[in-house]
């Protein structure tokens, strides 16, 4: 399949990271579902991607802790496509404040699970299965280092945990899938100066945006289960 051909949905991409990866998957010639909870921040997002010449970049309204929301953006993908190619798993949040664990409380937690792993599996069981009988996908999960038991740290509970828990549903989905050929992995994209990251952080977007797409668009036999940064495999 030519990357022409390719259909990818994006979440939580209207600005950051999520704009990026539309944009580098836009440049390659993939027709890109760019989303977000706000709409009017999602089309100008799609607004500023075709101000820079891309026509193969549409808009749908999507918030990944609404089920309604999440079947809407399904059946729109199916009446209009047929088919979904490509799934990054890009939206997210940080709630918790710099501070200890201690200082927290579960309500940070349950708002990361929400939106950082309820959000995604919702999508994963809709849209793996058309990806299956399609016989091609790529999903990307926007991981963190953050969430690597190997280098767990303190602070921060929600988001650490939320991204661990994101990193299980990577193998979890691998696994059930290792006979298809669908691969799912997940991905660091490191310190980026975003909204979420802060002007103090070390990398582009760009940068942050790069081994996304490459997993998004791995070639047939590629991996499938594992966690990158920088196009490299790093531990759990």
């Amino acid at each position: 399949m030519t990357n022409i051909n390719k259909i990818a949905l994006v979440t939580g991409a209207n600005r950051g990271i999520g704009l990026e990866i539309s944009r580098q998957l836009a440049k390659l010639g993939i027709t890109v579902i760019l989303t977000s909870r706000d709409q009017a921040k999602g089309e100008n997002a799609k607004h500023v991607l075709e101000q820079e010449g891309f026509t193969n970049v549409v808009y749908h309204r999507l918030d990944v802790t609404d089920q309604q929301s999440v079947m809407q953006i399904e059946q729109f993908i199916r009446k209009q496509y047929g088919r979904l190619d490509i799934l990054v798993n890009n939206a997210g949040i940080f709630p918790d404040k710099l501070g200890s664990a201690f200082d927290s409380n579960v309500d940070n937690l349950r708002a990361a699970m929400e939106t950082n792993v309820y959000g995604q599996f919702r999508l994963c069981q809709l849209f793996l299965p058309m990806m299956v009988q399609n016989h091609y996908g790529r999903v990307v999960n926007l991981s963190s280092g953050m969430g690597q038991l190997s280098e767990m740290n303190g602070g921060c509970p929600g988001y650490r945990t939320s991204k661990t828990a994101l990193n299980a549903l990577t193998c979890l989905f691998a696994d059930e899938l290792k006979d298809t050929h669908v691969l799912i992995n997940s991905m660091c994209p490191g310190w980026v100066k975003t909204d979420m990251g802060g002007p103090s952080a070390t990398r582009e977007v760009t940068e942050g945006a790069d081994t996304a797409v490459w997993l998004a668009t791995l070639p047939e036999g590629g991996p499938s289960g594992k966690f990158f940064r920088d196009r490299q495999e790093i531990a759990w």
